[in-house]
């Protein structure tokens, strides 16, 4: 039974990064048939990441109330409802509406699942889910692209939809699954939800809050302008350079597979600091003066060194704070990862815009730094 729940959070990341890149794919398109400026999709992304981090920050009390399958499964099924949505929508001002429960719901599913399976299993499994993840985001593009083939982008949405409607009905008729594995958490769901005045008077909460910012700030932001880094920098042609942009999500995806097996010899702490090393490596290949190819290859190192953190960060999490307080803080940090990928890749295009995008190695760096300066003294707090 315990690895029947265990396939199933793994069909769940699946389908969970299915959505994550359709409004890209598809907005040339929405934005043509809605008569709305191309800047217009920022509009629809800021509500959703405001909602995922309002309902991030819910998550610590959901859960204690509702319990982590209850709270998934109504997370699920408010973002299969609007993904429906959208796919009926014939209005900007009806995407915009319907982007709020989209939001809510990606925000409580991805703090509650995360949790619980940093929680209930070991490090590999949480690198081999973001794994899953990746493979669901890098297929949406394909059910899109195969959708518009046959139809419009609404035929897309809806298909993904259809998928977690199924989900959905999968997760509530597996309620049961959830009490029988986690009989000891009983004890966690009476205790009281904790305020973000107390998550961040926990001795070290702070310090991982701003490493999960600055984690996820640095991989949204090489993912969004690594390929107008090699346009602007190098001459790299705008077809090539959005290749090699897949190869950097690529080089995330097929790296926490990799990770998983490292973890046998290796503890989430390490982990950690290898991801951050090879991140190193990438950063400093963007630097060399050797031209495009160089650069090339450490934008996909940085990718590569992104791929064990985030797993091992969150799953690292109940040992350094205590299963007691860990969803609180899973909230937290989904929150503040939110907010990181949500502003620091705009500042950075305020920053390439006026003085140069050739300075992306540096931001990069920056971000690197100030991540391995508050994990190394998160370690020390809780060592």
């Amino acid at each position: 039974m315990f690895s029947l729940l265990l396939a199933i959070i793994y069909i769940s990341f699946i389908s969970l990064g299915l959505p994550d890149a359709l409004l890209g794919g598809a907005w040339p398109t929405m934005q043509q048939e809605f008569g709305v400026p191309v800047s217009y999709a920022g509009i629809i992304s800021m509500i959703i990441c405001m909602g995922t981090i309002a309902s991030s920050l819910l998550s610590d009390r959901m859960t204690k109330h509702f319990g982590t399958g209850k709270v998934t499964a109504m997370s699920v099924a408010l973002t299969a409802a609007a993904l429906f949505g959208f796919s009926v929508s014939d209005s900007f001002i009806m995407l915009c509406i319907i982007a709020v429960p989209y939001g809510l719901g990606a925000g409580g599913v991805d703090a509650s699942i995360n949790n619980y399976a940093a929680v209930h299993y070991a490090s590999r499994h949480l690198s081999w889910l973001h794994c899953m993840w990746g493979i669901g985001a890098s297929a949406g593009p394909y059910i899109l692209s195969a959708a518009m083939t046959n139809g419009t982008w609404n035929l897309g949405y809806r298909w993904v939809s259809f998928v977690q409607i199924a989900l959905t009905a999968v997760l509530f008729m597996t309620l049961p699954l959830w009490k029988e594995d986690k009989p000891s958490a009983e004890s966690v769901e009476k205790t009281k939800a904790l305020s973000i005045k107390e998550i961040f008077a926990i001795p070290g909460a702070k310090e991982v809050m701003t490493a999960f910012f600055c984690y996820c700030a640095l991989e949204s932001t090489a993912g969004l302008w690594a390929s107008s880094y090699l346009v602007m920098e190098f001459g790299v042609s705008e077809e090539a350079a959005a290749g090699l942009a897949t190869l950097f999500y690529t080089g995330i995806t097929v790296g926490r597979g990799i990770s998983g097996f490292i973890t046998y010899k290796l503890n989430d702490k390490n982990m950690i600091r290898l991801g951050q090393a090879v991140i190193t490596l990438g950063v400093a290949a963007m630097l060399l003066p050797f031209g495009e190819k160089t650069a090339m290859a450490g934008i996909v190192l940085v990718g590569l060194g992104c791929a064990p953190i985030y797993p091992c960060v969150i799953h690292s999490t109940p040992s350094h704070f205590g299963a007691d307080k860990s969803q609180a803080i899973v909230g937290v940090q989904m929150a503040c990862a939110y907010i990181g990928s949500c502003f620091m890749p705009p500042i950075f295009g305020i920053i390439a815009n006026h003085i140069s995008a050739g300075l992306l190695p540096y931001y990069l760096c920056g971000l690197l730094l100030l991540m391995f300066a508050v994990m190394e003294k998160l370690n020390k707090i809780k060592a």
